[in-house]
């Protein structure tokens, strides 16, 4: 798989280590091929969010989520967005050793 699909499933599998089991076992339902027309709606609603951070409800934590989801559908996504979910998870997980604060 030379299209970035290898590197997205690493990403995802990353990212849902990360998260609360809740959010991750909900990440996993979403990338199911069959909730495709789930997945690109509430992608494009993360996006728009994250981009509309100053607001008070929405933040900028949206706007990566937005595009994970939304790079399982639109392949030259695929790639960059696989590799910054994989950087941003290596250096979470270096502050928070660094820090001393247990997973919840």
């Amino acid at each position: 798989m030379t299209d970035g699909r290898q590197e997205l499933r690493q990403a995802f599998r990353r990212f849902e280590r990360e998260v609360p089991p809740w959010f991750g076992r909900t990440l996993r339902r979403l990338r199911h091929p069959r909730a495709r027309w789930i997945r690109l709606p509430i992608g494009v609603l993360l996006v728009v969010g994250g981009v509309f951070s100053i607001l008070p409800v929405l933040g900028i934590w949206m706007l990566p989520i937005g595009l994970l989801l939304l790079a399982g559908d639109i392949p030259v996504l695929r790639r960059p967005v696989a590799r910054l979910t994989v950087w941003g998870s290596e250096r979470w997980a270096r502050l928070r050793r660094r820090f001393g604060r247990p997973r919840s």
